[in-house]
């Protein structure tokens, strides 16, 4: 079977084209071809070097192609959205989107979370956007046939890439460099939320699982593991994998939104968000899906690949000033109020 995959060296997708490889599709990347080192020797695929912004280029190149799926892994706007059925209509059997879980329900209705939970996030733009994109492909499913399927990924993360709850421009190196200093890192409220960790190598099994799947055209599907940590069993097995034993410093995500407005979208229209995935229909849908790596085995992978690549170790002393910044102003402010009571 014949898969184009638009982008393909992400964080989620690279495990994908590497799973689709392994099961015999015929994969064809189109990509700018910046991040193609992600890719091992060995692994072969077509690739179109290409800018997906350039229709006209892209449109040529679609001449006389047909694709049993086609999946977009870089659309955020409803734009690219409508681009793409300009493109792909009558070019594929099924076209995957993907979305993101925190388009789902802010503030929570209930704490376990089903594709019907309700979709609606006030505090990140970036969620409305794909809210409006499934909006738009469901209506060209309807109306016209078009064959789409969505997918909602949670927090997924590689090695390339440890997952924390709060970080600055530069990615968590500043955080692990803290630990390893035994310097205090943030972590949201009292720690006790749970959030789900998928490792890019699950999260491609399900995917791939969907990919052809008929049964799939016109469905949203999300794909997580079953297990959920709290943030402070989360920094725990990231201090175990570092061999320190963290230090804490619990601060409320209102009041580090209210220092930096930046980060509402990714604190309280996500992560401080206690989140249980029910996984029932993916399980349904692809009956052999499983998520088999827990964090901690995921975080010693992830740790080891930041401590043998030095140019993972990206500094962010803008992120440093702000932990220590955020953590002061909440030591001085119990100061005060005990002097006053």
């Amino acid at each position: 079977m014949k898969a184009l995959l638009i982008g393909g060296t992400g964080t989620i997708s690279t495990d994908i084209t590497k799973l689709c490889v392994q099961k015999e599709w015929d994969i064809t990347l189109l990509n700018r071809g910046n991040q193609s080192k992600r890719l091992p020797d060995g692994i072969s695929v077509s690739q179109w070097v290409l800018d997906i912004n350039d229709e006209a280029a892209v449109k040529a190149r679609l001449e006389g192609e047909f694709f049993d799926v086609i999946v977009n892994f870089i659309n955020y706007t409803v734009d690219q959205v409508e681009r793409d059925m300009r493109l792909f209509s009558g070019k594929t059997n099924q076209y995957i989107f993907i979305s993101t879980a925190s388009a789902y329900q802010k503030p929570r209705g209930h704490y376990m979370v089903t594709e019907s939970t309700p979709l609606s996030n006030p505090h990140w733009g970036y969620s409305r956007d794909k809210i409006a994109c499934e909006d738009r492909l469901m209506e060209a499913y309807r109306q016209d046939g078009f064959p789409v399927t969505i997918v909602r990924p949670s927090h997924t993360y590689d090695h390339y890439k440890i997952p924390i709850c709060i970080h600055g421009g530069k990615g968590s190196w500043s955080t692990l460099k803290r630990m390893l200093a035994g310097k205090p890192v943030l972590v949201l409220g009292d720690g006790a939320t749970l959030w789900p960790l998928t490792h890019s190598r699950d999260f491609a099994k399900g995917f791939e699982g969907l990919m052809g799947n008929i049964q799939a055209i016109g469905e949203a599907v999300h794909i997580t593991s079953d297990e959920a940590l709290t943030w402070n069993q989360i920094y725990q097995a990231i201090g175990n994998a570092l061999w320190v034993q963290p230090k804490l410093a619990h601060v409320a995500s209102d009041f580090i939104v209210a220092c930096e407005p930046s980060y509402e979208g990714a604190l309280l229209g996500d992560k401080s968000v206690c989140t249980v995935f029910d996984n029932s229909k993916i399980k349904r849908l692809v009956p052999d899906f499983t998520a088999t790596i827990r964090f901690d085995q995921g975080a010693r992978m992830a740790v080891e690949y930041y401590l043998n690549h030095p140019e993972a170790q990206i500094e962010d002393p803008d992120f440093d000033r702000f932990t220590d910044a955020i953590i002061k102003a909440q030591e001085t402010a119990v100061a005060q109020v005990r002097r006053e009571l």
